[in-house]
């Protein structure tokens, strides 16, 4: 293969040079265990610390209302979980408020929790997948415990109104979580203005590594503890730390909030010639809108075409994408997230995601709208619904 092309970013991303060499003292010299007295174990626990204040400082949080966590998923459990049971607890509040189309950590953390007898809305978006706070201020309830909305959709992008969903959650005394896993390193987020009491974030999202993550805790608000055990993160979450890998998460959100502006005009210009580009293709839609959208996404439908065949034959050719269908999961659904904002199941089917990275160049875009526009010819090809689609049809039908 002459040539990868890596726009898969808002499934993972690679880790900077700058993050492993931050790390790599924490794996062989600086080892020691954060919770012993010796002076490694000292060094360990200041770098923890450190890192705490990174990103403590890139949401106008406090050091000490930073959690760290295994993962972005874990986040939203620890932050959902946590808030619902003690209000029911304490207060018998034991209703919950999200979107049709957050993470799958979210929508099964509340499915879990309707199992143990609390009660879920779920409030539906527009066509272009946006939340209407309206919506979100309707549902409230006495006994609502918890609101939920991500800050920007994982697959099409749509950036959410948080400062006014946080707002109306504030006047209502409702507790406000956000899961911020894409939008971290994307959009400036400020946990004061916006009024956010929770936020989930994920390191290896903002070219950091696997396996740690972050949950900000606003002080007052007190969640149960996520693992019993020893006094790590305030008690809170038990366990030895991960400590190069939180080094890493400190030092990957400092570097993604470095000459941000910058970063977010170069990625907007390369992704607007992507889409752009794409939309070229005859019977193609943008799923989701160009405004309040994420600098890093693409999400395009194809008519006639499959999604798995697009990605295999897209990774043949040496571009890596995702796809809006969920058949590699061993699902034969489409995307919850399409569906909700009104897709049908065999556009939703024909679907692609490409995510843009630090390391995206104009090189690699250009490369891709070369490569895309062939492969869903060919595919176009061998399929029998784009054959039974007039020649007037295939050459302009409106998705």
């Amino acid at each position: 293969m002459d040539r990868f092309v890596y726009l898969d970013n808002s499934a993972t991303t690679k880790i900077s040079d700058r993050v492993f060499k931050a790390m790599v003292p924490y794996l062989t010299e600086h080892y020691g265990n954060p919770s012993s007295i010796y002076s490694i174990g000292r060094e360990a626990r200041s770098a923890i610390e450190e890192a705490r204040g990174k990103v403590a400082a890139a949401f106008n949080a406090r050091p000490e209302e930073i959690y760290f966590t295994g993962c972005g998923s874990e986040s939203d459990n620890w932050a959902i979980k946590g808030a619902a049971r003690r209000l029911a607890r304490m207060q018998g509040k034991k209703h919950i408020i999200t979107t049709v189309f957050e993470h799958h950590a979210v929508l099964h953390t509340c499915k879990a929790l309707e199992k143990e007898g609390f009660e879920v809305t779920y409030v539906p978006v527009d066509k272009l997948g946006f939340v209407n706070p309206a919506d979100i201020e309707a549902a409230i309830r006495p006994d609502t415990a918890i609101v939920s909305v991500m800050y920007a959709n994982n697959e099409i992008g749509a950036i959410q109104p948080i400062a006014e969903i946080g707002k109306i959650c504030r006047a209502h005394k409702v507790l406000f979580h956000t899961d911020a896993v894409q939008a971290v390193g994307n959009v400036r987020i400020d946990v004061q203005e916006q009024n956010i009491d929770l936020l989930s974030l994920s390191a290896h999202k903002i070219h950091g590594p696997k396996g740690v993550g972050a949950l900000y805790v606003r002080r007052g608000v007190y969640l149960d503890n996520f693992i019993d055990g020893g006094a790590q993160e305030s008690g809170k979450r038990a366990g030895t730390e991960n400590l190069a890998s939180i080094v890493g998460l400190g030092e990957a959100i400092a570097e993604t909030y470095e000459n941000f502006d910058q970063k977010v005009a170069k990625m907007t210009a390369l992704r607007n010639k992507l889409m752009d580009g794409l939309l070229q293709i005859p019977c193609t839609r943008l799923n989701g809108g160009r405004e309040n959208r994420l600098c890093t996404n693409v999400n395009i439908s194809f008519g006639g075409i499959e999604g798995e065949g697009l990605l295999l034959l897209l990774d043949m050719n040496g571009v890596a994408g995702s796809s809006g269908s969920a058949c590699t999961s061993g699902s034969l659904d489409p995307s919850h997230v399409l569906l909700s904002i009104g897709l049908e199941h065999g556009i939703a089917h024909g679907s692609l995601r490409l995510s843009l990275g630090a390391d995206t160049t104009e090189e690699d875009i250009d490369y891709t709208l070369s490569v895309v526009p062939r492969v869903v010819e060919r595919l176009r090809a061998m399929s029998p619904v784009w054959q039974e689609w007039s020649d007037d049809e295939r050459a302009g039908k409106n998705l």
